[in-house]
């Protein structure tokens, strides 16, 4: 990824965390890492842990940025967020919801329950 590609990804989580703190959540992570891959934002609010795609783009030239989150990049994501709750431990939530929070031109659109 190009520095600037790098920053727009990093303004976009930035603007997606604001969007969820601004809707009562608490954001508990960003950018977790693991070998298999990096969750872009986990939020909860009550009994809630949501896992946050985040796609940020300038243009829709190559397709919206929920459209590049693909069935095989949906089921990573599915992966990850496992370990993250197995990581977690059982204090974490009982409900489990996968957004995607689609950032262009400094609007941030939240698919709630994506896939």
């Amino acid at each position: 990824m190009t520095a600037a590609g790098h920053r727009l990804g990093r303004s976009g989580e930035a603007l997606a965390a604001e969007w969820y703190l601004g809707k009562g959540y608490d954001v508990l992570a960003r950018n977790w890492r693991c070998a298999e891959g990096e969750l872009d934002l986990v939020v909860a609010r009550g009994p809630l842990v949501v896992f946050s795609e985040v796609k940020a783009r300038t243009t829709d030239r190559f397709g919206t940025p929920a459209e590049a989150v693909t069935p095989a990049k949906q089921a990573r994501i599915r992966r990850l967020a496992a370990r993250w709750m197995a990581e977690a431990g059982p204090r974490r939530g009982r409900a489990v919801r996968f957004d995607v929070a689609a950032v262009s031109a400094g609007r941030v659109e939240v698919l709630e329950g994506a896939f």
